[in-house]
């Protein structure tokens, strides 16, 4: 009978301190800002590849859609981190932003992954540790990974259509729905480096 007392007493003081845990300020300020971020980085690689399309860069515009939907999916990540802290969180608030040439929208792109792997998510995965919130540290990790690869491709997007051709560059690409991770067609594995999730269970995009 003690035991069980103890068990019991031990249960609810576990609950008590838990209950009474500083929610973490800070970390949902930032989940909020990548939240509006992730949104608007997604509505804007949308418009992109609408414009590279027109412009006649299936290839890039392709890309740009499977960017878009990987950034969708950062935010809802995001958001389910926001609602797990109790947050209640409407329609996301969408930045400004301009549709110009496709060389101007991929150094643009360029400009705004830079930001995200090098200042922004580092920052905020520093203080989502020092808050101890450990779900904000994953989708912040999975975003800030998934951004150096779009870097990447943008990188090698400009540097093709600067050199005056699309040959060469990837026609299909796939997305991981679970965390947004990103692979073209020559890198894709059979899970996903990120979160384990099968490769059949990726979102495919591509010329048709």
């Amino acid at each position: 009978m003690k035991t069980v007392t103890r068990l019991l007493l031990f249960v609810f003081a576990v609950l008590v301190m838990s209950s009474c845990a500083p929610k973490p300020v800070k970390t949902i300020e930032n989940l909020k800002a990548a939240y509006n971020g992730e949104s608007t980085a997604s509505a804007k690689y949308a418009a992109f590849a609408e414009k590279a399309k027109a412009e006649g860069f299936d290839t890039v515009s392709v890309m740009f859609l499977a960017t878009s939907k990987a950034e969708a999916i950062h935010a809802a990540n995001h958001l389910k981190v926001l609602e797990k802290l109790g947050e209640k969180v409407s329609a996301p608030q969408l930045g400004n932003y301009e549709v110009l040439s496709t060389m101007e929208n991929l150094a643009d792109a360029i400009k705004g992954e830079t930001y995200e792997l090098e200042t922004m998510y580092p920052g905020f995965i520093t203080v989502a540790g020092t808050e101890k919130s450990t779900d904000a540290i994953k989708s912040f990790t999975w975003a800030l990974d998934t951004e150096k690869k779009h870097q990447l491709f943008y990188k090698t997007a400009l540097a093709a259509i600067t050199a005056g051709s699309e040959k060469g560059l990837p026609t299909k690409w796939f997305v991981c729905p679970v965390c947004g991770n990103t692979y073209d067609e020559g890198t894709v594995t059979p899970k996903c480096d990120f979160c384990m999730t099968p490769r059949e269970k990726f979102i495919p995009f591509d010329l048709s």
